[in-house]
C-alpha cells in the first residue's frame, strides 16, 4: 500500500468537475497540513490553482475531520488516530497546456491543479487510480505515468495494468514526480515509433480530419533521434528512460491555439487541427513547420530545463515564485535549437531555416523593448512582466525567448570560429547535460548557476567567454549577428517593414474596429497621443476598418500631417497624425552559393 494514494473521478464531465479523493496512510501525529501549488513548472507566472477548489473536506475511519483553511492554498487537517482521506472538487474548464480541462470530449489532467501536496510527506511514494467518467466509453488514457504492477489492476482496468491506454492505477516515486506527468484523456488518434532504441507515443484528441500520422511519426522520430545524438553521441540513450518506459506526445487539437509545456517524459501541446499533417497535402506547410518547430522544442526541454535546470528549481518551491535570471539559457537556447533540429533531420532545408530565423530577428528588431531590458532582467522579471504582457510590453521588454535564441546562434557562431570549427555550443551543452543533467533524478539533484554556465562554457570550448556572455545577456543591446553570419557565408539585409506609409502601429480586429494592441515608442501614432486600447476610426476623413488600413495607408504620403479620429473608452480623439517611413526591421538571410558549404552549423 502506498502512503499517498489519489484517486481522480471526472464525475462532472458537463460542469467541468473533477473529484479527487487523497487517503494519506500516516498523516502527522500534530495534524496534516496540505497545500495546493500555486504555479506549474515551465510556466512562470503565479496563478492560484487553489481558486479552482469548489469542495472540500476531510474525515477518518468515516467520522469527519475539522479541516481549517490557513491561507490561500493550504489546508490544516485536525489530528487523527488513522488513515486521513481528504475529499475535494475542482472546476477544471482552462483548454491550456498549464492546468486542468474536462468536458464531455475530452480532458487534460495537470496534477499540479488537482492534487494537494501533503506537506512533509512530499517524498513519499504516491499511488493514481484513474477513473473513468460515468456512461463515457471510448475514452482512452495517454500518459507516460508508469502503470501500476501488480496481479489484480482496479475496477475498469481489465488488462490488469499492462495497458497503457486503459484507467486504473499508475505510480509515481514522489509529489515531484506526480505533477510532472500529465494525463491526456478522451477519443485519441495514436501513433509510435522507436529513436534510438526508446519508445515514444503520440496521442492527438480532437478531430483531425485527413490526419497524416505516418508522417508525423516519420518527423517525430527524426527529430528526436538528432537530438539524443546530440546529447548522446557514444550510447545514444534517451533521457527520460530515468522516469518512464516511453515518451508521450499529447496534442489537443483545435480551432485556434499554440503552445506547449514540458515534463519529464512526455510533452502537452495545443495546436490548430490545420496545422496537423494532413493526407490531402503532402507538402511542408508554415502551420506544419511550426508545430513541428513546437514539437521539437518540447522534446528538447527534456534535457535542457527538466534535467539541466537552474538551482533555485532544484527542488521547486511551488508556492512562490522562484527567480532565476538564467530562463535566457533555458528558453532561449531551447529555441534556438529547436527550429535547427528540424534542418538537422533533414525535414527543412537550410534556406527554410535561414527564412524562419530571419522571421525571428525580424520580430525581435520590431520592438523597442530589447533596448531597455536585458534578457538576463526579462528572465528575472519573468513572474509578472512575460506573463502579463500589455499593450506597452513590445516598448519595454525584452523577449528572453527570441533574444535568447540570437544570443544562442551569436555564441555558437563565435565558438566555432575561435576554435576553428573544432567545438561549438553543442559542446556546451553536452558539458551541462554530463555535468548536471544525466544522474539528476539519479540522486540529489544539482541545480545550474550563473557562475556554472561560465564554468561550462570555459570547460567546453577552453574559452573564457564570460565577458561576452554578460554583455550578451546583461546588456539591452541588440545581438551583433550580421558580421558572424557573414563569415559563414550567410547574407543579412534589412529592409523597411511596408513599401506604404507607416503609423507606427499594431492592430488587430475587435469586430469591424481596429483596435491598436501596441502603439510604438517613438513612432507616428505615438507621437500624436494615440496609445494601445484606442480604436482607430479614421483617417484623412476617411473611415478605417481593419480590412480598409493596408489601402488608406498606400495612399497617404509619408512626412505630412493628416486627421485621424480614435475612440479612448467612449470619448472621441482628434489629432493630427504624420505618417513615417514603414521601419527597416524586416530582415533577410541568404546563403551565397559559393559559400554552402561553410554553414556547417546546420548540420553538425
Amino acid at each position: 500500500m502506498h502512503p499517498i494514494h489519489y484517486t481522480v473521478t471526472p464525475i462532472d464531465p458537463a460542469g467541468h468537475v473533477f473529484e479527487i479523493v487523497l487517503a494519506i496512510a500516516k498523516p502527522a501525529a500534530s495534524g496534516q497540513v496540505l497545500r495546493m501549488p500555486a504555479w506549474i513548472p515551465g510556466s512562470y507566472m503565479v496563478r492560484e490553482f487553489a481558486k479552482n477548489i469548489t469542495h472540500i473536506a476531510a474525515s477518518c475511519k468515516g467520522n469527519v475531520v475539522a479541516l481549517e483553511q490557513l491561507t490561500k492554498d493550504s489546508w490544516h487537517a485536525a489530528a487523527c488516530d488513522g488513515a486521513l482521506t481528504v475529499t475535494s472538487r475542482v472546476y477544471a474548464y482552462d483548454m491550456s497546456v498549464r492546468t486542468a480541462y474536462l468536458d464531455a470530449q475530452q480532458a487534460l489532467l495537470n496534477f499540479s491543479s488537482l492534487c494537494l501536496a501533503v506537506v512533509g510527506q512530499e517524498h513519499m511514494p504516491c499511488a493514481l487510480t484513474l477513473c473513468a467518467p460515468k456512461d463515457i466509453t471510448n475514452w482512452q488514457v495517454a500518459t507516460s505515468l508508469p502503470r501500476m504492477k501488480g496481479p489484480k489492476g482496479t475496477k475498469g482496468n481489465k488488462d490488469k495494468g499492462t495497458n497503457d491506454k486503459a484507467f486504473g492505477d499508475y505510480s509515481a516515486p514522489n509529489y515531484d514526480a506526480l505533477i510532472d506527468h500529465p494525463v491526456q484523456l478522451g477519443a485519441q488518434a495514436w501513433g509510435s515509433f522507436t529513436a534510438h532504441g526508446a519508445k515514444h507515443t503520440i496521442a492527438i484528441v480532437g478531430r483531425t480530419p485527413s490526419l497524416d500520422m505516418p508522417r508525423l511519426v516519420k518527423d517525430s522520430a527524426a527529430i528526436c533521434a538528432a537530438q539524443i545524438a546530440l546529447f548522446e553521441p557514444k550510447t545514444k540513450l534517451a533521457p527520460f528512460l530515468d522516469s518512464a518506459a516511453h515518451y508521450t506526445f499529447m496534442t489537443q487539437a483545435v480551432g485556434d491555439g499554440y503552445g506547449g509545456l514540458e515534463h519529464r517524459a512526455s510533452t502537452a501541446l495545443i495546436a490548430k487541427r490545420s496545422d496537423l499533417p494532413s493526407t490531402l497535402d503532402p507538402s511542408l506547410s508554415a502551420g506544419y513547420q511550426q508545430y513541428l518547430g513546437l514539437v521539437s522544442h518540447e522534446y528538447f526541454h527534456t534535457w535542457n530545463v527538466k534535467r539541466i535546470k537552474p538551482a533555485v528549481f532544484a527542488p521547486y518551491e511551488l508556492s512562490q515564485e522562484s527567480y532565476t535570471p538564467l530562463l535566457w539559457l533555458f528558453e532561449g537556447f531551447t529555441a534556438y535549437y529547436d527550429d535547427l533540429m528540424l534542418v538537422r533531420a533533414k525535414i527543412t532545408t537550410p534556406q527554410q531555416y535561414l527564412d524562419t530565423l530571419a522571421t525571428t530577428a525580424s520580430g525581435v528588431l520590431r520592438g523597442a523593448g530589447r533596448l531597455q531590458q536585458s534578457a538576463a532582467s526579462a528572465s528575472f522579471n519573468a513572474w509578472v512582466k512575460y506573463y502579463r504582457p500589455d499593450e506597452n510590453s513590445p516598448n519595454a521588454l525584452c523577449n528572453y525567448y527570441t533574444q535568447g535564441s540570437l544570443i544562442a546562434l551569436h555564441l555558437d557562431l563565435h565558438i566555432r570560429l575561435k576554435t576553428d570549427h573544432a567545438k561549438s555550443l553543442d559542446d556546451v551543452m553536452r558539458t551541462l547535460w554530463t555535468q548536471f543533467g544525466r544522474d539528476f533524478y539519479k540522486g540529489i539533484g544539482l541545480g545550474v548557476t550563473q557562475n556554472d554556465v561560465y564554468a561550462a562554457f570555459k570547460f567546453a570550448t577552453g574559452l573564457n567567454l564570460k565577458p561576452l556572455i554578460q554583455r550578451l545577456t546583461q546588456t539591452a543591446a541588440d545581438v551583433p549577428l550580421a558580421p558572424l553570419l557573414a563569415k559563414f557565408g550567410v547574407a543579412w539585409t534589412q529592409a523597411a517593414t511596408s513599401k506604404t506609409a507607416s503609423l507606427g502601429i499594431a492592430t488587430r480586429a475587435a469586430g469591424n474596429d481596429c483596435l491598436i494592441a501596441t502603439a510604438y515608442s517613438g513612432e507616428a501614432a505615438h507621437c500624436a497621443g494615440l496609445s494601445g486600447g484606442d480604436v482607430l476610426v479614421a483617417l484623412d476623413g476617411l473611415r478605417v476598418t481593419p480590412a480598409s488600413l493596408p489601402a488608406l495607408l498606400a495612399r497617404l504620403p509619408v512626412g505630412k500631417p493628416v486627421s485621424a479620429l480614435a475612440w479612448r473608452r467612449d470619448e472621441l480623439l482628434e489629432t493630427l497624425i504624420t505618417p513615417d517611413q514603414a521601419p527597416s526591421s524586416l530582415v533577410t538571410l541568404a546563403m551565397r552559393r559559393a559559400d554552402q558549404g561553410r554553414s556547417r552549423w546546420l548540420s553538425v
